[in-house]
């Protein structure tokens, strides 16, 4: 009994370490960026303006480019990630699938700078021959206007899709893999067909493949290097897929070493408390959508005892 107990606190303990992390950056980064929240307050998240030389600063312009290009590099890379994923575990042959497996880890543990150089000489001369080469008719819509350099939010979606896709997929993989077996022989022994038997299979392993979803999300949201090579670096909000813009990691990666008075380098910090609380929210609402997917487990309800027939 004693040594049960020693171990439920020891495992707690190790639990509470991760909260007590958390919240010690959360509160470093508040510390650190303490100057510029008393200044601008919560108008920081809503000002578009980032004027070093004159002391304004506000973040809207880079929580703009942060989510747009991770929510762009999303819906190029679910199905995709999705697509490997149920190959590999339910359609390739055995002779190519560790080859496939390999390869997609192998694409993980490349390097940020890899990707971002990768970037530079192949993906941004691809954009900007895109650009150049669609119809007048079209570039004149918010959607794909601006100048036609490569370098803007459509690579920098691209690039983070690249490097979301290996994430997506091995998580959605493994969970595929256990969906129990029962499951796709029932639905043969139903009638279905092979499409029908990987649906089950797919809407089985829903919550899981959420997660995986989400997984690559916070991948996105996160990035650094590889994003800040292509996306322009160009503090303005815009629609269009073409226009250089700017994210939060990219800020504090660029900027930090030149911040040259206090204010600045506080304003800078609150960009990374912004990244980190947009982080968390990001999390939890994943969270409650996985939780909400979850199959509800039934109340079990007591046997009800048949009353004696009463004796006339």
């Amino acid at each position: 009994m004693r040594k049960d107990l020693g171990f439920r606190i020891g495992t707690g303990l190790f639990g509470l370490v991760l909260i007590i992390i958390v919240v010690a950056i959360g509160v470093e980064l508040v510390r650190q960026s303490w100057l510029s929240i008393e200044k601008f307050g919560f108008g920081f998240w809503k000002t578009e303006v980032w004027d070093p030389v004159s002391g304004d600063f506000g973040a809207l312009p880079f929580i703009w480019g942060t989510l747009y290009s991770s929510i762009l590099a999303l819906l190029i890379a679910t199905p995709i990630a999705l697509g490997i994923a149920v190959f590999i575990s339910e359609l390739c042959p055995a002779r190519l699938k560790q080859a496939l497996v390999f390869l997609t880890e192998l694409l993980a543990a490349i390097p940020s700078i890899v990707y971002g150089l990768w970037g530079i000489f192949v993906l941004v001369p691809a954009v900007r021959w895109l650009e150049t080469s669609m119809p007048d008719s079209l570039r004149q819509l918010a959607l794909f206007k601006g100048p036609p350099l490569g370098v803007g939010m459509l690579s920098a979606a691209l690039i983070l899709a690249i490097m979301v896709i290996p994430f997506t997929s091995s998580v959605a993989r493994e969970v595929l893999k256990s969906v129990p077996v029962a499951q796709r022989e029932g639905a043969y022994a139903l009638g279905a067909t092979r499409f029908e038997a990987i649906s089950a299979a797919l809407y089985y392993a829903r919550t899981g493949i959420v997660g995986a979803v989400m997984l690559g999300f916070g991948r996105a949201l996160g990035e650094t290097m590889a994003v800040t090579m292509v996306i322009g670096n160009n503090p303005k909000i815009s629609t269009s897929l073409f226009a250089p813009q700017y994210t939060m990691a990219a800020v504090i990666a660029n900027e930090f070493t030149e911040a040259a008075d206090e204010l600045y380098l506080h304003a800078l910090i609150e960009i990374g408390l912004v990244l980190f609380v947009i982080t968390l929210i990001v999390n939890f609402l994943s969270r409650l959508l996985i939780w909400s997917m979850a199959p509800q487990k039934r109340r079990a309800r007591p046997a009800t005892v048949p009353a004696e027939p009463v004796a006339a």
